[in-house]
């Protein structure tokens, strides 16, 4: 397969842009065609018959022949240069190698940020819009554990809830994260995702196969669920509904070849319906991320721990760490380890407690005693606060 030189010819690049922005062509028929006549602006050469004979419909193909987009490639690039926007093109060197051979790969992504971060070992981590608090402490500690133990870049949709929170999770700990958009990567969706798009952009990568100024619309975000699983070597689920947009992702992926794993989830939940059936369907059953970096094959364990600096210290986070935890707090926190001990005991990750409450399981601590452990624990990373006073484990 020939490939293109890293800078496009400003040729080449209105070509590109010009026959993915061709109406009703579809990724799988823009991909023939290139593979077909080699170049953009080989297609472009041949008749309307040798398109048809092709299996292009009437509408595309005359599309083409007339040549009727180049306007609108000159505008994307004009937007593209007053943006700081590149492509990447299907057959460009750049263009992420897993997703390239999945069945609808796209024809061009357009980025933002550091686009060498495709080349990297990626896993995919999804889940519902609206995460318990067991959900978002199970997606902490995987992303975490992940990032530090195995060094992939994390991968998911920016959507609220479980994909937000894998993206916020993964630069707080000091890894890299893409966000693949379901519109333009200039239109921000969801609009208080702006600050975490911004950081992205600076510390990861925004991607998109969509034209800049393209609104969301609700059939993109499946679509894009493709291009998150067909970037990935490995996809988690964490809480979502039977027929979800994390259990489309994770459909796909298993089509795709990818590992798919599942976050198992309290069988009376609707969140845990999606993963519970994934794993009666197949899926691997999660519970650390050693679950996940051991089923990677060996050369990309070996890969994404070079690429992602990794020293092999496991987080105090991981689950072979947690019976640990009174060693973790004899040294973190003195005298005030027993307390410390007591009220991790008291919470559970997957319900939140209240302050009060957590007042009477601790019966032989002072209430200011309890306060103290909670503040250190919580800047240990060991507790989380939640709206109302309330809180969880996350060890």
């Amino acid at each position: 397969m020939p490939t293109i030189a890293a800078e496009m010819t400003a040729t080449e690049r209105v070509h590109w842009l010009a026959l993915r922005l061709v109406p009703g062509l579809g990724a799988r028929s823009a991909v023939k065609l290139i593979e077909r006549y080699y170049s953009p602006e080989a297609v472009f050469r041949a008749s309307r018959s040798e398109l048809l004979g092709e299996g292009i419909k009437p509408g595309p193909a005359q599309s083409i022949v007339s040549g009727t987009t180049f306007d609108d490639a000159v505008e994307q690039i004009r937007l593209m240069e007053d943006g700081g926007v590149s492509i990447v093109c299907w057959q460009d060197d750049d263009y992420p190698p897993e997703l390239r051979n999945i069945f609808d790969a796209p024809l061009l992504l357009f980025t933002l940020g550091d686009r060498s971060l495709m080349q990297r070992v990626q896993v995919a981590i999804v889940g519902t819009r609206r995460p318990t608090p067991y959900g978002l402490a199970a997606t902490e500690r995987l992303t975490a554990d992940l990032v530090t133990q195995g060094g992939p870049v994390i991968i998911s949709g920016m959507a609220r809830g479980i994909d937000t929170s894998a993206h916020k999770t993964a630069l707080a700990s000091g890894g890299k994260t893409i966000a693949v958009f379901g519109c333009g990567v200039d239109v921000i969706y969801p609009a208080e995702n702006r600050k975490l798009a911004e950081q992205i952009v600076r510390e990861g990568l925004v991607v998109s196969e969509y034209p800049l100024r393209v609104p969301g619309q609700p059939h993109q975000f499946p679509a894009r669920n493709r291009i998150i699983s067909g970037m990935s070597s490995a996809v988690v689920v964490v809480e979502g509904a039977q027929y979800s947009g994390s259990a489309i992702t994770a459909r796909l992926a298993m089509e795709q070849g990818r590992d798919v794993f599942a976050v198992p989830g309290n069988i009376t939940s609707k969140n845990s319906f999606g993963p519970n059936l994934l794993i009666k369907e197949g899926a691997r059953l999660v519970q650390s991320a050693e679950d996940i970096l051991g089923a990677l094959p060996a050369d990309t364990r070996r890969k994404a721990s070079l690429e992602g600096g990794v020293s092999g210290a496991a987080s105090t986070g991981s689950g072979e760490d947690a019976p640990n935890l009174k060693k973790i707090l004899d040294e973190m926190m003195g005298p005030n380890a027993a307390t410390g001990l007591s009220v991790c005991h008291a919470l559970a990750p997957d319900q939140s407690t209240h302050i009060d409450e957590l007042m009477e399981k601790v019966p032989n601590c002072s209430s200011s005693e309890v306060i103290a452990a909670l503040f250190q624990l919580e800047l240990a990373g060991l507790v989380k606060q939640l709206p109302g006073k309330n809180f969880v484990t996350v060890w």
